[in-house]
């Protein structure tokens, strides 16, 4: 298995010759900066493990604006969940942000890969929750905190995306403007 792979599928029932048969089930793909990975309205039929680069979320909201819904860096899976597991066409876009490396699962293979490896499906349900409690957090932060404790909050945990990620994407994710953000920013700097 490649080591990348490995070190996204983690669990102590994986031994090394199903995680060789999870391996085998990606394909290496490449993508260039502003290439989409997915199009609104279109149904999701696989994800991606992220070697290196970084990808966006959005929805194009009111008055015709992208509207970032999230972020994949390196080490993290670009899933669209409810698309490609319900069927549905998405509401989001995934768009590469810098250049891509990633490795692409097809659903059919996760499927065979979850009905047929008991440590494959164990990993998809700890992964599965973990996402759960994260936007479960995102809901409640953009609820309950300030603007300001919201961007402190994305530096401590996000330095490849603030390196990366245009400041307005970073605005729209924490749900303020542009113009709140570099107030934000500055009166950070000054302390």
């Amino acid at each position: 298995m490649s080591a990348f792979l490995n070190s996204i599928y983690q669990h102590p029932l994986l031994d090394h010759f199903h995680q060789e048969l999870i391996s085998n089930c990606h394909k290496h793909i490449l993508f260039q900066k502003g290439e989409h990975l997915l199009k609104q309205n279109d149904i999701s039929s696989e994800y991606y493990c992220i070697e290196s680069g970084l990808v966006q979320c959005y929805v194009i909201g009111q008055e015709n604006k992208e509207i970032t819904t999230g972020f994949y860096g390196s080490g993290s899976i670009a899933i669209e969940s409810s698309s490609l597991f319900l069927r549905t066409p998405t509401k989001e876009n995934m768009k590469a942000l810098t250049d891509l490396v990633c490795w692409r699962i097809s659903l059919r293979d996760f499927q065979t890969l979850y009905n047929q490896i008991e440590g494959f499906r164990e990993w998809g349900r700890l992964w599965m929750s973990s996402q759960l409690f994260e936007l479960k957090s995102r809901s409640l932060s953009m609820i309950t905190d300030t603007a300001r404790n919201r961007y402190i909050n994305f530096i401590e945990k996000n330095h490849e995306i603030l390196r990366i990620a245009p400041l307005k994407c970073i605005a729209s994710y924490l749900g303020i403007t542009d113009t709140s953000l570099s107030r934000i920013r500055k009166e950070l700097m000054g302390k």
